[in-house]
């Protein structure tokens, strides 16, 4: 496995950070890819790799502006992977929206919900 993913932000895709070395771990910007599935699925692979051997405390940051329907399937894959994690090691999500932002804000209290794992919700 390889020890990091980075993926530079485009107009449709997300900055996307993995570095388990650094501890450094956040998808940040607009998530609108053609083919969500074919964006995310290395992203996927490559947490649950992670998974098999985490660092001790893993800080997830989410810092969407905007994401569609597909990408929200991803994200709540990742999510649960996360999850998944935290049963036996301390994982922290922090889920960023901006002030006023009311749909991001309910859309990181329902990922929250829906994975059984609580989110710090961060107003930028």
């Amino acid at each position: 496995m390889a020890n990091e993913i980075r993926i530079a932000a485009t107009e449709d895709t997300p900055e996307v950070l993995l570095d388990d070395k650094a501890g450094a771990f956040k998808i940040s910007g607009r998530s609108l890819p053609e083919d969500a599935f074919w964006f995310y699925n290395p992203i996927v692979e490559w947490l649950v790799g992670y998974s098999k051997t985490p660092i001790a405390n893993t800080e997830f940051h989410f810092n969407l502006e905007y994401f569609n329907t597909a990408s929200a399937k991803q994200i709540f894959k990742i999510a649960n992977i996360l999850s998944e994690i935290s049963r036996s090691n301390p994982v922290k999500i922090k889920w960023h929206y901006d002030e006023g932002d009311k749909d991001m804000l309910a859309s990181g209290e329902r990922f929250s919900k829906l994975c059984g794992i609580p989110f710090e919700l961060v107003k930028n």
